[in-house]
Protein backbone atom coordinates (compact mmCIF):
# COMPACT_ATOMS: atom_id res chain seq x y z
CA UNK A 1 0.00 0.00 0.00
CA UNK A 2 1.77 3.40 -1.28
CA UNK A 3 0.00 6.09 0.73
CA UNK A 4 -0.79 3.93 4.12
CA UNK A 5 -1.05 6.98 6.37
CA UNK A 6 -3.70 9.10 4.07
CA UNK A 7 -7.35 8.72 4.39
CA UNK A 8 -8.37 6.26 1.64
CA UNK A 9 -4.88 4.00 1.53
CA UNK A 10 -5.72 3.59 5.56
CA UNK A 11 -8.88 2.69 5.22
CA UNK A 12 -7.84 0.09 2.27
CA UNK A 13 -4.84 -1.23 4.16
CA UNK A 14 -7.76 -1.71 7.26
CA UNK A 15 -10.01 -2.86 5.17
CA UNK A 16 -7.50 -5.78 3.73
CA UNK A 17 -6.69 -6.36 7.32
CA UNK A 18 -9.88 -7.07 8.11
CA UNK A 19 -9.84 -9.95 5.31
CA UNK A 20 -6.91 -11.59 6.43
CA UNK A 21 -4.42 -10.15 3.94
CA UNK A 22 -1.17 -9.59 4.55
CA UNK A 23 -0.60 -5.83 3.71
CA UNK A 24 3.02 -3.93 3.40
CA UNK A 25 2.44 -0.06 4.48
CA UNK A 26 4.53 2.41 2.86
CA UNK A 27 3.81 6.43 3.25
CA UNK A 28 5.85 9.43 3.12
CA UNK A 29 4.83 10.20 7.21
CA UNK A 30 5.55 6.79 8.50
CA UNK A 31 3.71 6.55 11.20
CA UNK A 32 3.55 2.89 11.34
CA UNK A 33 4.27 2.49 8.01
CA UNK A 34 7.95 2.37 6.37
CA UNK A 35 9.24 5.19 4.72
CA UNK A 36 8.61 6.50 0.54
CA UNK A 37 8.62 9.32 -1.25
CA UNK A 38 7.21 10.10 -4.58
CA UNK A 39 9.14 12.86 -5.43
CA UNK A 40 12.40 10.84 -4.93
CA UNK A 41 13.16 8.05 -7.06
CA UNK A 42 16.14 6.22 -4.88
CA UNK A 43 13.11 6.36 -2.05
CA UNK A 44 10.61 4.33 -4.25
CA UNK A 45 13.29 1.63 -5.82
CA UNK A 46 14.15 0.69 -1.78
CA UNK A 47 11.01 0.38 -1.30
CA UNK A 48 10.32 -2.13 -3.72
CA UNK A 49 13.17 -4.00 -2.53
CA UNK A 50 12.17 -3.85 0.84
CA UNK A 51 8.49 -5.03 -0.04
CA UNK A 52 10.41 -7.88 -2.35
CA UNK A 53 12.02 -9.21 0.59
CA UNK A 54 8.37 -10.89 2.17
CA UNK A 55 7.95 -12.61 -1.41
CA UNK A 56 6.22 -11.62 -4.58
CA UNK A 57 2.81 -9.35 -3.23
CA UNK A 58 0.17 -9.53 -5.78
CA UNK A 59 -1.13 -6.40 -5.90
CA UNK A 60 0.37 -2.94 -5.63
CA UNK A 61 -2.09 0.28 -4.52
CA UNK A 62 -0.72 3.51 -5.11
CA UNK A 63 -3.22 5.69 -2.90
CA UNK A 64 -1.50 9.42 -3.28
CA UNK A 65 -2.39 12.41 -4.61
CA UNK A 66 -2.18 16.54 -4.63
CA UNK A 67 -5.14 18.61 -4.88
CA UNK A 68 -4.08 21.67 -2.45
CA UNK A 69 -0.61 22.30 -0.66
CA UNK A 70 -0.16 25.03 1.64
CA UNK A 71 -2.18 28.41 -0.03
CA UNK A 72 -2.09 26.50 -3.51
CA UNK A 73 -4.86 24.58 -5.03
CA UNK A 74 -7.02 24.20 -7.94
CA UNK A 75 -7.05 26.94 -11.17
CA UNK A 76 -9.94 28.49 -11.44
CA UNK A 77 -9.15 30.66 -14.71
CA UNK A 78 -6.12 30.07 -17.24
CA UNK A 79 -4.81 33.67 -15.52
CA UNK A 80 -3.83 31.45 -12.12
CA UNK A 81 -1.72 28.54 -14.32
CA UNK A 82 1.74 28.69 -12.19
CA UNK A 83 4.13 26.82 -13.87
CA UNK A 84 5.70 25.70 -10.59
CA UNK A 85 2.03 24.23 -8.98
CA UNK A 86 1.77 22.58 -12.43
CA UNK A 87 5.63 20.89 -12.34
CA UNK A 88 4.36 19.86 -8.73
CA UNK A 89 0.52 18.40 -9.77
CA UNK A 90 2.54 16.52 -12.56
CA UNK A 91 5.74 15.13 -9.86
CA UNK A 92 2.85 13.64 -7.19
CA UNK A 93 0.07 13.03 -9.15
CA UNK A 94 1.45 11.29 -12.71
CA UNK A 95 5.53 10.89 -12.31
CA UNK A 96 5.09 9.35 -8.89
CA UNK A 97 3.01 6.64 -9.62
CA UNK A 98 4.61 5.89 -12.77
CA UNK A 99 7.79 5.31 -10.89
CA UNK A 100 6.24 3.38 -8.42
CA UNK A 101 5.10 1.17 -11.42
CA UNK A 102 8.71 1.21 -12.97
CA UNK A 103 9.60 -0.18 -9.52
CA UNK A 104 7.32 -2.23 -8.42
CA UNK A 105 5.34 -4.12 -11.29
CA UNK A 106 9.20 -6.57 -11.14
CA UNK A 107 8.49 -7.74 -8.53
CA UNK A 108 5.23 -9.27 -8.60
CA UNK A 109 4.48 -12.49 -9.84
CA UNK A 110 4.32 -13.16 -13.68
CA UNK A 111 2.54 -16.59 -13.68
CA UNK A 112 -1.01 -15.58 -11.92
CA UNK A 113 -3.26 -12.50 -11.54
CA UNK A 114 -1.83 -9.10 -10.13
CA UNK A 115 -3.04 -5.96 -9.73
CA UNK A 116 -1.52 -2.48 -10.10
CA UNK A 117 -3.96 0.10 -9.27
CA UNK A 118 -3.56 4.00 -9.04
CA UNK A 119 -5.75 6.22 -7.36
CA UNK A 120 -6.90 9.33 -10.28
CA UNK A 121 -10.00 10.89 -10.82
CA UNK A 122 -12.80 11.58 -13.25
CA UNK A 123 -11.62 15.31 -13.85
CA UNK A 124 -9.08 13.62 -15.70
CA UNK A 125 -10.70 12.26 -18.30
CA UNK A 126 -10.61 14.43 -21.32
CA UNK A 127 -14.17 13.53 -22.72
CA UNK A 128 -15.76 14.40 -19.43
CA UNK A 129 -14.38 18.07 -19.05
CA UNK A 130 -17.10 20.34 -19.47
CA UNK A 131 -16.69 22.89 -16.82
CA UNK A 132 -13.18 23.70 -17.12
CA UNK A 133 -10.61 24.98 -14.52
CA UNK A 134 -8.39 22.99 -12.47
CA UNK A 135 -5.68 22.62 -14.99
CA UNK A 136 -2.62 21.44 -13.06
CA UNK A 137 -4.62 18.89 -11.48
CA UNK A 138 -6.97 18.14 -14.57
CA UNK A 139 -4.05 17.83 -16.59
CA UNK A 140 -1.74 15.45 -14.11
CA UNK A 141 -4.69 12.71 -13.79
CA UNK A 142 -5.15 12.61 -17.48
CA UNK A 143 -1.27 11.98 -18.03
CA UNK A 144 -1.54 9.50 -15.02
CA UNK A 145 -4.44 7.96 -17.05
CA UNK A 146 -2.55 7.77 -20.04
CA UNK A 147 0.91 6.47 -18.14
CA UNK A 148 -1.88 3.53 -16.81
CA UNK A 149 -2.78 2.35 -20.38
CA UNK A 150 0.70 2.53 -21.80
CA UNK A 151 2.37 0.78 -18.58
CA UNK A 152 -0.72 -2.04 -18.99
CA UNK A 153 0.28 -2.69 -22.18
CA UNK A 154 3.61 -3.14 -21.43
CA UNK A 155 2.81 -5.33 -18.34
CA UNK A 156 0.55 -7.73 -20.71
CA UNK A 157 3.65 -8.75 -22.03
CA UNK A 158 5.26 -9.30 -18.50
CA UNK A 159 2.01 -11.12 -17.18
CA UNK A 160 -0.84 -11.64 -19.52
CA UNK A 161 -2.67 -12.16 -16.38
CA UNK A 162 -1.61 -8.73 -14.78
CA UNK A 163 -3.98 -5.89 -13.97
CA UNK A 164 -2.98 -1.99 -14.08
CA UNK A 165 -6.10 0.19 -13.42
CA UNK A 166 -6.36 3.73 -12.69
CA UNK A 167 -9.48 4.33 -9.98
CA UNK A 168 -11.96 7.32 -9.50
CA UNK A 169 -12.81 6.58 -5.64
CA UNK A 170 -15.26 9.66 -5.96
CA UNK A 171 -15.25 12.21 -3.52
CA UNK A 172 -14.28 11.19 0.11
CA UNK A 173 -13.92 12.48 3.25
CA UNK A 174 -10.64 13.21 3.60
CA UNK A 175 -8.61 16.18 4.30
CA UNK A 176 -7.79 16.57 0.43
CA UNK A 177 -11.32 17.17 -0.39
CA UNK A 178 -12.08 18.90 2.65
CA UNK A 179 -12.04 22.26 0.70
CA UNK A 180 -14.45 21.55 -1.53
CA UNK A 181 -16.89 19.57 -0.14
CA UNK A 182 -19.78 22.08 0.12
CA UNK A 183 -20.76 21.91 -3.37
CA UNK A 184 -21.60 17.79 -2.90
CA UNK A 185 -24.06 16.25 -3.66
CA UNK A 186 -26.42 14.34 -0.86
CA UNK A 187 -25.30 10.84 -0.88
CA UNK A 188 -21.89 11.46 -2.54
CA UNK A 189 -19.67 11.97 0.00
CA UNK A 190 -18.17 8.67 1.47
CA UNK A 191 -16.69 7.73 4.55
CA UNK A 192 -12.68 6.34 3.92
CA UNK A 193 -13.66 3.38 5.03
CA UNK A 194 -16.83 2.93 2.89
CA UNK A 195 -14.60 4.17 0.13
CA UNK A 196 -12.23 1.41 0.80
CA UNK A 197 -15.23 -1.11 0.35
CA UNK A 198 -16.19 0.17 -3.10
CA UNK A 199 -12.90 0.44 -4.33
CA UNK A 200 -11.87 -3.37 -2.92
CA UNK A 201 -15.12 -4.64 -4.75
CA UNK A 202 -14.11 -3.02 -8.01
CA UNK A 203 -10.55 -4.57 -8.02
CA UNK A 204 -12.24 -7.88 -7.32
CA UNK A 205 -14.27 -7.62 -10.07
CA UNK A 206 -11.70 -7.19 -12.72
CA UNK A 207 -10.90 -8.90 -15.81
CA UNK A 208 -7.84 -8.70 -17.66
CA UNK A 209 -9.15 -7.72 -20.35
CA UNK A 210 -10.29 -3.84 -17.86
CA UNK A 211 -6.25 -3.44 -17.43
CA UNK A 212 -5.57 -0.08 -18.75
CA UNK A 213 -9.02 1.43 -17.92
CA UNK A 214 -9.91 4.32 -15.44
CA UNK A 215 -12.96 2.94 -13.77
CA UNK A 216 -15.36 4.64 -11.00
CA UNK A 217 -16.08 3.34 -7.66
CA UNK A 218 -19.55 2.30 -8.91
CA UNK A 219 -17.10 -0.08 -11.25
CA UNK A 220 -18.63 2.11 -14.18
CA UNK A 221 -15.23 2.67 -17.07
CA UNK A 222 -14.62 6.59 -17.40
CA UNK A 223 -14.13 7.40 -20.61
CA UNK A 224 -10.02 8.82 -21.88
Amino acid sequence: MIGASGGIGAALAEALDGEGVGVIRFARNAMGAMPIDLTDEASIAAAATEAARGGAPDAVLVTTGLLHEGERGPERALKELDPAWLTRNFQVNAIGPALVAKHFLPILPRDRRTIFAALSARVGSISDNRLGGWHSYRAAKAALNQLIRTIAIEEKRRNPQGIVVALHPGTVDTGLSKPFQANVKPGQLFAPDRAAVQLLDVLDGLKTADSGKLFAWDGQEIAP
